[in-house]
């Protein structure tokens, strides 16, 4: 077959050449070709998927049931989403065109972006942010406006940073609380000064709730709660984090009826349908599963104090996360950039973190340490990292 003259790089979409791989793989595939490495870096909780789960998934499967389910979701598990939200939040959504079953939490924030996004729309990225808001909206042919969390807020947004990048071609906002990769939380007050503002200017907020259960020193409030919010927010959340279920691959989406539609009609034509047999596993963890969590979030709560306290001791000033399961520790003291401070960690210490410039220009200046690994480890990981920072500023 001649293929003389062919380029296959000329065939890529331009949007898809301008978009950069992800910054936290190239960190994971150094520390794969090394040994001895003690990783804080991937998130994802420590724990196998609590036994109940696993045996509600294999009992479906023992009766058969291996096809498709519907498009949304099994009726049995978008009814349990409905009633879980509403214990939690007090925000009742039909179970008929309300609630959207997707393959884990980032297909609902994909398809979410690609149902109301035309292209030119502005959508807001609150930075140090998760890595997959700003290429998923460049993909879809948004523009993607960021605000600068700032450390003396312990990275909140603040109301007026908001107001000042409105324009009129804002269609809406990404928010996570508690956020990764900070572990900020936005408490009730926190939103309903985000709300008014978002509220006078008519605008959507896709709030992504994934580390909903995973919430310290108060019960965590969503944007759904506030008065006059949900019917202008898409709820975003799943089972990967609170739940240890990420290789399940299930999450879920929520909001008014037209946009929740609108949703259905990209993941029909993209998915078709999450794991069947995933979802069984995630209606017993809705049903039975909130001991697991406890116990989990607990253990989470005492690396969480562990690993503040010995950052902030080494010299690396290190607020208290309120969520999730990271840390953002600030290495400017050191004098080393986010990326070289990794790199030289992982090659000195064995010690894998992700450098905070990978999650926007507000990373830059800190690392980003996940405490959802084994206790023991984690004081091994300390220890090194204490052995770095003494070389390092000495």
């Amino acid at each position: 077959m001649n293929t003389k003259g062919f380029d296959p790089e000329n065939f890529l979409a331009n949007r898809i050449k301008t978009i950069k791989p992800s910054g936290i793989r190239r960190f994971f595939d150094l520390a794969y070709q090394m040994d001895n490495v003690i990783s804080l870096g991937v998130g994802e909780p420590d724990y196998v998927t609590p036994l109940n789960f696993r045996e509600a998934s294999i009992l479906s499967l023992e009766k058969g049931y291996t096809a498709y389910s519907p498009n949304a979701g099994l009726i049995q598990l978008r009814k349990e989403i409905s009633d879980y939200l509403y214990n939690k939040f007090n925000a009742k959504y039909s179970f008929e065109n309300e609630i959207l079953v997707t393959v884990g939490s980032s297909e609902a924030l994909d398809i979410a972006i690609r149902t109301i996004v035309n292209p030119g729309d502005e959508i807001i990225v609150i930075e140090p942010s998760y890595v997959s808001y700003s290429p998923i909206i460049e993909m879809a042919g948004g523009k993607v406006v960021t605000i600068q969390a700032l450390a003396n807020f312990d990275f909140k947004l603040q109301p007026e940073q908001l107001e000042k990048v409105i324009t009129e071609n804002t269609k809406g906002i990404i928010i996570c609380s508690p956020n990764n990769p900070t572990g900020t939380v936005l408490n009730r007050r926190d939103l309903e000064k985000i709300a008014e503002v978002i509220v006078k200017h008519n605008l959507l907020v896709l709030s992504d709730e994934i580390y909903a259960e995973i919430s310290y020193d108060a019960p965590f409030t969503s944007m759904v709660s506030i008065p006059g919010m949900k019917g202008r927010t898409i709820l975003i959340n799943g089972f990967s984090k609170g739940f240890a279920m990420t290789g399940w691959r299930l999450g879920f989406a929520c909001g008014p009826s037209e946009i929740i539609q609108g949703m259905l009609k990209v993941h029909q034509y993209s998915i078709m349908c999450a794991p069947t047999m995933s979802q069984f596993a995630a209606i017993e963890a809705l049903r039975n599963g909130q001991g697991q969590v406890r116990k989990m979030v607990q253990s989470y709560n005492d690396r969480r104090r562990y690993i503040v306290k010995e950052f902030n001791e080494m010299g690396l000033s290190c607020h208290l996360p309120g969520g999730a399961f990271y840390v953002f520790p600030d290495i400017s003291s050191t004098g080393l950039s986010s990326e070289e401070f990794a790199e030289k960690l992982l090659i000195d210490e064995h010690v894998a973190v992700v450098p905070g410039s990978v999650f926007g220009k507000g990373g830059e200046g800190y690392i980003r340490c996940s405490y959802a690994t084994r206790f023991e480890l984690l004081q091994e990981a300390m220890l090194r990292i204490k052995r770095f920072i003494d070389k390092e500023i000495l």
